[in-house]
């Protein structure tokens, strides 16, 4: 790839930004590291108390309620999109980031999945909370409590939608990129409810912790950023 190319694909990461942008952007982060950490904090308390079990129950039922043959292989394919294919996807991304020579985004994506991966296995053993029945196949391996697959949907799956965003100047590329990450990050989690392999409260803890490890990174980086400028 030629200097000229790479004058085309810059990684909008490394633009100058004002101090004052990059103490603002600190600040929020760090604002939803902790609000993330006290309400992840919360749900674990009333986890590991039986607190939750009544919420937990009323919400699977009722989404229960809704469980039909089409519906099923819906939430199947969902469900495998936080699995195996979340893994396809962040292969392919790595690919293409190399390709054009993206070496931070590169570098964020792997951070991110590295990172997300030790948070997970260590809240789930950490916990020991004990799969539910499941309404559909078999119960996973692993421990319950948090959502392994909302939680690393929410950080690849949100990672990868700022990067993209952060390179394309259309506002309407920007909404779609982002609702469509959206949805699809809430459908992964409810797809783990549907199967009956989750409670909501796993779920909604996977996504606070991926919102604690996202907002710390963000946090970091805008930390370095300002260090580097001064």
């Amino acid at each position: 790839m030629t200097t000229a190319d790479n004058s085309r694909l810059p990684e909008p990461e490394t633009a100058p930004k004002s101090i004052a942008v990059i103490e603002t952007a600190t600040v929020i982060s760090l604002g939803a590291a902790v609000l993330a950490l006290f309400l992840f904090a919360w749900i674990a308390e009333s986890t590991s108390h039986d607190r939750a079990r009544s919420f937990d129950l009323a919400v699977r039922t009722r989404i229960h309620e809704y469980s039909s043959p089409r519906v099923t292989k819906a939430m199947i394919v969902i469900s495998f999109l936080g699995g195996e294919g979340l893994i396809l996807a962040a292969i392919l991304a790595v690919v293409v980031f190399l390709c054009f020579r993206w070496r931070r985004a590169t570098l964020w994506l792997g951070v991110t999945i590295l990172g997300a991966l030790v948070l997970d296995l260590a809240l789930k053993y950490a916990f020991h909370r004990t799969r539910p029945v499941p309404f559909f196949g078999a119960a996973p391996r692993t421990y319950s409590f948090p959502s392994g697959h909302a939680l690393l949907s929410f950080c690849v799956y949100g990672v990868l939608a700022g990067l993209l965003a952060g390179r394309t100047r259309s506002r309407v590329a920007h909404v779609l990129t982002w609702t469509w990450v959206a949805l699809l990050v809430g459908a992964i989690g409810l797809s783990r409810i549907y199967l009956g392999v989750h409670y909501p409260s796993d779920v909604i803890a996977g996504y606070l912790a991926a919102t604690l490890w996202i907002s710390t990174l963000l946090a970091l980086d805008r930390m370095w950023t300002k260090k580097k400028r001064l």
